[in-house]
């Protein structure tokens, strides 16, 4: 594929940004995406580290089975991505102390890019007694959070991994909310499954939430995909000398389910969210937590309901449209499968820009499955949809149609 003519002065703006949160120690993060290239490159991830004392800014290089990492120093570092910006990587989110900025580059060459400041810049976390503090799930000075290099030889947020410790920390919220809602608290032994865990930080603090806070006999698991990162959490966990966690390498559609009580799935791409969330009904799971991404399956099917039609007309409403029937659709399946289910916003990951939970915990009351199931049939023949994938995986399609 031919590079894209892309005018340097329009990338100007953004790179001057960058330039001034690097300069100023105060970049968080940047994500280059839509590669173009000869090789299997997904993204390119930029934060800061400190090597040896002195501030550089590391490059993770996200393959489709693997990463590599470089550093560089500051300068280094701006000379790299002006050389790739409008040359091989097309897109990039912007993340600093004050504000979040997004550039892309279109097929033609034109550049958009349009920022927004923040009202309350992210700060590492501060040591107070106020109540914000007390909601805390985690605390800094877990050693896990020191050996996944959230925090330094301190004890201290690093301030590149802020973004990281609110998401655990909201993660965290949330999972403590489902475990009591389900008894699950009350039960001297479970068993948590992560799959896509990737470095675990997530799966780490689950660990440390249900063994240190609860005192429960909790067996977690990780499931990835990659080998590298399978063998490096399982690794940590040796050096942590931690008990009840371990690392495997598999994916959701292939793992074989071994009594699980909580199935996370949090970046699990088009269907494997609905192999994910079968899995979890199969196995009698009490929690079902997913972030779906990727919504592919429901969109080919979709017909434009003529009414609808000068609004779906735009492919990005096309395309947020069927993200949220394939979704209602789930939470419907989840329902008539005896879950009391929640879809909301939550903090995004890292892999992906969406925002999306899909909370499923089993329900304890009576539910009306034909009920539901009809809602389904209803919402299916409104967009001409054959069907959706999850009820082809929990063989009720004759129930439906």
């Amino acid at each position: 594929m031919s590079a894209i003519e892309t005018p340097s002065a329009e990338l100007e703006p953004f790179l001057a940004q960058l330039s001034s949160a690097i300069a100023a120690k105060q970049l968080h993060k940047l994500v280059l995406s839509k590669y173009q290239g000869p090789q299997p490159l997904k993204q390119l991830q930029i934060r800061p580290v400190e090597l040896k004392q002195q501030w550089q800014l590391s490059f993770t290089y996200k393959y489709q089975t693997n990463d590599v990492t470089r550093n560089f120093s500051p300068e280094q570092a701006i000379a790299e991505i002006k050389t790739l910006l409008g040359e091989q990587f097309y897109a990039a989110n912007l993340f600093t102390a004050a504000l979040e900025a997004q550039l892309s580059i279109s097929k033609k060459g034109k550049v958009l890019y349009q920022q927004k400041r923040l009202t309350a810049p992210v700060a590492p976390q501060q040591d107070s007694s106020h109540n914000r503090q007390k909601q805390r799930y985690l605390t800094l000075e877990r050693p896990f959070l020191q050996q996944l290099g959230v925090t330094d030889a301190q004890q201290q947020l690093i301030p590149a991994m802020s973004r990281k410790w609110k998401q655990i920390n909201k993660f965290i919220e949330i999972f403590s909310g489902a475990v009591q809602d389900t008894g699950l608290s009350k039960q001297k032994q479970l068993h948590v499954a992560d799959f896509g865990s990737g470095k675990a930080y997530l799966t780490f603090a689950m660990h440390d939430y249900l063994t240190g806070t609860l005192g429960l006999d909790a067996k977690v698991t990780g499931v990835e995909l990659r080998q590298n990162l399978v063998d490096l959490c399982n690794e940590t966990a040796a050096k942590l000398g931690l008990n009840g966690i371990d690392f495997e390498q598999g994916d959701v559609k292939h793992f074989k389910a071994r009594g699980i009580n909580v199935m996370i799935a949090l970046h699990a791409c088009d269907i494997a969210t609905d192999y994910a969330i079968h899995m979890g009904i199969a196995t009698g799971a009490d929690i079902i937590m997913c972030s779906p991404c990727c919504h592919k399956q429901i969109r080919p099917q979709m017909k434009m309901p003529a009414v609808l039609a000068p609004m779906l007309v735009h492919g990005i409403h096309l395309g947020q449209e069927a993200e949220m029937v394939t979704d209602s659709l789930r939470a419907l399946l989840l329902e008539a499968s005896g879950y009391n289910t929640k879809v909301f916003e939550f903090v995004s990951l890292e892999h992906t820009s969406k925002n999306k939970m899909i909370l499923a915990t089993k329900s304890k009351q009576k539910y009306n499955r034909e009920n539901l199931l009809k809602q389904v049939a209803e919402i299916k023949q409104f967009y001409g949809i054959e069907q959706h994938y999850l009820e082809r995986l929990l063989n009720i399609t004759d129930e439906i149609s």
